[in-house]
């Protein structure tokens, strides 16, 4: 359902609009482009609504609207998007804050859970990587098990509170362009003395993954990094060797201090 060129992480999105096709009411599709001056996203978030109302014209799709430099709110763009479901409009203003709290409450217990893991004497790792990467299961859960057999703990780089990983992202670079780019960087920039060792997870081919990962391992000294490219061919086999030398290498360094 995708053009060979386009970058894993919107194949693996059509490939699920597709499966839920058939299985749900509607499919959530929002349009993101930016939250501000200085908070764009990759134009795949802009694009993607087009992209999947054209190759599944038959499916049923909810979508909010969020572009804050054309005045396109997220409050509005939820309200607009209640009315999809109800008219009563007190009903949708009272979900949408209802589920900010909730979401909010959620976030904080990530951060949390990641504090817990600091304290822990295991060998820890850090992930950094897209959310709509590592948690997808075709992507990321061959790596998460692999780690967890081998007794390691796993730190994530979206489980951080956002505002401070764009703050700590100034300590890498204050010319970063992409939002999301520089939550993932923040975070590595908070842990980096904290964990083992670091994974970087890109997807093929992707401009922000391949320009940003790479300048930040380039930059980062003292503890070991691995930039692993993964795209829809990507053979276990390797992956786990990859893994392996990589596990290896932190295990002996801790025991030699």
């Amino acid at each position: 359902y995708s053009v060979d060129e386009s970058c894993l992480a919107s194949k693996i999105y059509l490939g699920h609009v597709h499966y839920l096709s058939d299985k749900c009411d509607y499919i959530l599709v929002p349009r993101i482009c930016n939250y501000g001056v200085e908070k764009r996203v990759c134009m795949k978030f802009n694009g993607i609504f087009d992209v999947v109302c054209n190759l599944f014209p038959n499916i049923n799709v909810l979508n909010y609207d969020i572009d804050y430099l054309n005045s396109k709110y997220e409050i509005f763009g939820f309200i607009k998007m209640g009315f999809k479901i109800t008219k009563n409009i007190f009903k949708i203003i009272y979900c949408y804050f209802s589920s900010k709290k909730k979401e909010k409450i959620h976030n904080f217990s990530l951060v949390r859970s990641q504090e817990n893991i600091l304290k822990s004497d295991k060998l820890k790792i850090l992930i950094v990587s897209h959310p709509y990467v590592i948690y997808d299961y075709y992507l990321g859960d061959n790596i998460i098990e692999y780690l967890k057999e081998n007794d390691i703990q796993i730190l994530f780089s979206d489980r951080m509170n956002r505002k401070e990983a764009i703050n700590y992202a100034k300590d890498f670079s204050k010319t970063l362009y992409w939002l999301y780019a520089r939550e993932n960087i923040g975070s590595v920039m908070y842990y980096k003395n904290a964990v083992d060792g670091i994974i970087f997870l890109s997807s093929f081919p992707c401009g922000v993954d391949s320009l940003v990962n790479e300048l930040v391992i380039r930059k980062l000294e003292d503890i070991p990094c691995i930039n692993i490219i993964l795209d829809e061919s990507t053979a276990l086999a390797g992956l786990q060797t990859r893994l392996e030398s990589f596990v290896d290498i932190i295990k002996a360094r801790r025991d030699n201090g």
